[in-house]
């Protein structure tokens, strides 16, 4: 990871002459929480769970909005904690025609002016990445819920289990191997959630092997707007899991929080 961060180092400054790019080599894991606090906002890919969830927990004490995804075969996620968080949201006049105006009907209508717009001040409460992910699926807003919760969230439990057994992403160099555990780690966790393993398909291993080139720009793309919009304080964020499926071309933002 160090020496792709100082191979990218040109490319990133090149279209951003203004702005002081640096690479920095050491372990995440290493740096004292201080480091952290010289930052409006971090942004964590390619880790593992005990790391994001610790990262999430310093950022939260310091106030810095944080940010995490990675990307597994054709699927993707990201995740915001940005605390309590206020943003401005544009909202276009509604104006209403009056009596007497026919538009087949004489019903009064209301239409959109696009003349005329403001600035809504809103707010939102974040949650941190541990209370995501430690959702008690036996209660029963939780159990109502599941059915309308994206199948991408389980798949996630799988990967963030799989990543400190194996010490790595799978791997097609040792597919068989891995297809196998991703298939045990999913009864494992899925089971103890309280859920039965027919949630995922056993055919879900067959995609989650290598960085699929189009899945990363997707999760680069969406990543870089959503911490645009957090600093800008601009346009509702999402709140807090947004899911890609590669496979089916589509992405689903997912409020998953204990409540």
């Amino acid at each position: 990871m160090a020496l792709m961060a100082e191979a990218s180092l040109e490319q990133a400054q090149n279209p951003n002459p203004m702005v002081d790019v640096k690479v920095d080599t050491e372990d995440i894991e290493k740096k004292p929480e201080a480091f952290f606090t010289q930052f409006d906002a971090v942004c964590l890919t390619c880790c593992f769970r005990d790391v994001i969830v610790n990262m999430d927990q310093i950022c939260h004490r310091n106030s810095n909005k944080f940010f995490t995804g990675d990307v597994f075969g054709y699927y993707r996620y990201t995740f915001a904690n940005l605390g309590e968080h206020e943003f401005v949201e544009e909202k276009t006049k509604v104006a209403k025609i009056g009596q007497g105006v026919e538009d087949g009907s004489d019903t009064k209508r209301a239409k959109l002016d696009s003349s005329e717009a403001t600035m809504v001040k809103k707010k939102v409460l974040f949650c941190p990445v541990k209370e995501a992910l430690e959702v008690d699926w036996s209660r029963e807003k939780a159990k109502a819920a599941l059915k309308h919760t994206a199948p991408d969230y389980f798949l996630l439990q799988v990967l963030l289990k799989f990543h400190p057994d194996k010490g790595r992403d799978p791997s097609s160099d040792s597919y068989n191997e891995d297809a196998e555990l991703l298939l045990q780690i999913r009864n494992d966790v899925l089971y103890s959630l309280g859920i039965s393993p027919d949630l995922l398909p056993d055919d879900f291993v067959r995609y989650w092997f290598s960085e699929m080139t189009p899945v990363c720009a997707v999760v680069g793309g969406i990543l870089a707007q959503e911490i645009v919009k957090a600093l800008s304080q601009q346009d509702p964020p999402h709140n807090n899991f947004f899911f890609f499926d590669g496979m089916k071309g589509n992405g689903i933002v997912e409020c998953l929080c204990p409540k």
